[in-house]
């Protein structure tokens, strides 16, 4: 599918063209694929004054209101699916299938937030704890926050960008978006098909922006929250700036995965090449390091080696292909360094560590030391390295030795171990006989340390995005 030569912004629900300032490329043949327009500081000063004019009407919208342009979407992004895929695809350079899996990841988030558009309940709370509060009763409803800044990353531009906009139109706040300056087009559609409903007028506005000209999304004090997925540097950066807003982070990690000596060895090795290499394992919860009991671990590695140098890389828009380009080459570059600074140290190559460009190979290595970036930092690429253990609790105390927070994987069948997991692991979430890759869109979702701040998913993010109003209703003694 050839995209179109050019695509607009959307400052208050209208597409605009102002320029065609920012060239998007075929991360596969690194040529310009189509050029999209650029928001400079004036338009996005536009865009957050019309989100603030648009707040009351936003609030006051119906549940079913609501629902219904949440409906409408899951609707035309149905419609348009294979679309939404080969644009992927060639914005991303990720390979076709797993393109279509986000599609089909965004259409999930917007039916999960339709459904739950017409759920935001309050409680009605006893206050007669003491003799004071006798004849007061207490109710408490959750309202819309406010306008709200969404700034989405490169790797998921449907699907996190979803889980921003999404929860947003359901609980009715208005909002602004700086998608990723390297794959703006998935927003960009996704706000296509919001313009075609009846959203009130500043609803959203959808505004590619690079970095160093749009402090407006974190520093603008009309703003009530933001929420930003991207780098760990990036976020806290963009937290210590963001005056009095609420703030979520969904950051990085170096996701960890534990094999036990009772996992199922071939089924383990199935889920964790996935896990370490789908989308050239530009995830913030691909496996990076996987911990594995002595008793298997010869067993083990053998099978995820011959597993891993089976796997197909090349053009993404190619079915046969699971192994994509990285984002660009710089990023390979930076990665394909980390992996020569392991070996240096000691680390030993067991297959891939061949670079052609923003092409790296699928790599697996053992024994890299602590010190190396490799092991502490994220490597947001097509690389794992495997380590062993002896005893359960030093493999949980090795997943808890590091910065990051994000999730876990444990395959074993001992229900205490799965317990004993998810009561000692620093992560946000344990995912037990599957890797930590494992996410479905209606589960808190997030991390801890420097993953993040907050959850997502969409009913986490509701009440992220909206604030509790209490009420007391006193009645006088001649009343009760």
């Amino acid at each position: 599918m050839a995209l179109r030569e050019t695509y607009p912004l959307y400052v208050a629900n209208k597409a605009e063209q102002p320029n065609t300032g920012l060239a998007v490329t075929d991360k596969f043949t690194g040529k310009v694929a189509t050029r999209v327009a650029m928001a400079d500081a004036a338009t996005i000063d536009r865009g957050i004054a019309a989100a603030v004019a648009a707040a009351p009407a936003m609030a006051a919208m119906a549940s079913y209101e609501r629902q219904a342009v949440l409906t409408h979407c899951v609707t035309r992004f149905t419609e348009r699916q294979e679309e939404l895929a080969q644009a992927l695809c060639i914005e991303a350079g990720k390979p076709i299938r797993d393109s279509r899996g986000e599609v089909g990841r965004l259409i999930d988030t917007f039916r999960i937030a339709a459904e739950e558009s017409v759920r935001m309940t309050g409680e009605v709370q006893p206050l007669d704890i003491s003799a004071r509060a006798k004849g007061y009763q207490g109710m408490w409803k959750r309202v819309p926050i406010g306008p709200c800044s969404f700034i989405s990353p490169f790797n998921f531009p449907l699907n996190l960008a979803a889980h921003k906009i999404a929860p947003a139109l359901a609980v009715g706040c208005p909002f602004v978006m700086k998608p990723a300056s390297r794959t703006p087009l998935g927003a960009i559609i996704i706000g296509e098909v919001l313009a075609e409903t009846d959203l009130p007028p500043g609803a959203f506005s959808i505004l590619p922006a690079h970095r160093d000209g749009a402090d407006l999304f974190t520093t603008d004090e009309r703003l009530k929250l933001l929420s930003f997925t991207g780098s760990p540097d990036v976020g806290w950066d963009l937290k210590a700036r963001a005056g009095k807003k609420k703030v979520v982070l969904e950051l990085g990690g170096n996701a960890a995965v534990i094999i036990d000596r009772d996992a199922d060895l071939d089924d383990a090795a199935e889920r964790t090449v996935f896990g370490a290499f789908y989308q050239s394992g530009q995830s913030c919860i691909g496996v990076q390091r996987i911990i594995v009991h002595d008793a298997v671990y010869e067993a083990f590695k053998a099978k995820l080696v011959a597993k891993t140098q089976a796997l197909v890389s090349g053009n993404p828009s190619d079915e046969a292909t699971f192994i994509g380009p990285m984002i660009d080459e710089k990023e390979a570059a930076r990665l394909d360094g980390w992996i020569k600074e392991a070996v240096g140290a000691g680390a030993t190559l067991l297959c891939g560590g061949g670079r052609d460009g923003a092409m790296l190979q699928a790599t697996l290595l053992e024994g890299v030391p602590r010190g190396t970036a490799l092991y502490a930092e994220e490597a947001f690429g097509p690389v794992a390295f495997f380590s062993r253990f002896s005893d359960f609790d030093g493999a949980l105390d090795e997943v808890n030795d590091s910065k990051f927070g994000l999730q876990a994987g444990v395959f074993t069948r001992d229900l205490f171990h799965m317990l004993k997991a998810w009561d000692r692991l620093e992560v946000g979430g344990v995912v037990i006989n599957d890797v930590p890759s494992y996410r479905v869109d209606n589960m808190p979702y997030g991390g801890v340390k420097d993953s993040g701040l907050g959850r997502e998913g969409v009913r986490f993010a509701m009440e992220d995005m909206t604030e509790i109003r209490n009420l007391v209703i006193r009645r006088r003694a001649q009343d009760l």
